[in-house]
């Protein structure tokens, strides 16, 4: 089986170079950029492109219930994606792999805002999908964002991580 793109999706390397942008420092251009892309595709338009889409951009934001909000928008869409639509943007890619991140970032989220009891729902729905996490370095790195943020939660530890899950 390959792992390369299907085939070209402007939109996909539209959000990439955003978000491209927004790790090289330029939040607000990459933020506007996918707030822009956003408004082109619609609440209703492709859900993989509406899920990476929110999921980026919530990471774009420091206030945290701003960050929710993509967040929410990220999982949302994620619940609508079929894995055919994943396997034809990446055969490599199974939608089940996306939920632990997903989860991560609400339960992190709720955590800074003090809803501990969303929180750890949430976190406990990113332990729940964690072996759907490739085992490689990324699936490492979100195992560990996993268990610091529920240590945080069992804490009641309400401060900002060093880096986003």
């Amino acid at each position: 089986m390959t792992t390369a793109p299907a085939g070209p999706d402007p939109t996909m390397e539209a959000i990439g170079h955003a978000v491209s942008e927004g790790r090289a420092g330029d939040i607000a251009s990459a933020r506007q950029k996918l707030l822009d892309l956003w408004s082109a595709i619609g609440v209703t338009g492709d859900p993989l492109h509406r899920c990476s889409l929110a999921h980026y951009l919530a990471d774009l934001y420091e206030d945290a219930a701003q960050a929710l909000a993509w967040d929410i928008r990220a999982l949302d869409a994620a619940d609508a994606v079929t894995e055919q639509r994943v396997q034809e943007h990446h055969a490599g890619l199974h939608i089940a792999g996306f939920y632990p991140s997903l989860h991560l970032n609400l339960a992190d989220n709720y955590r800074r805002l003090g809803s501990f009891e969303a929180a750890t729902e949430h976190i406990n729905a990113a332990k729940a999908h964690a072996p759907d996490l490739p085992r490689d370095p990324y699936g490492d790195l979100l195992r560990r964002a996993i268990q610091e943020v529920a240590e945080a939660i069992a804490g009641g530890d309400r401060t900002r991580r060093a880096s986003p899950p």
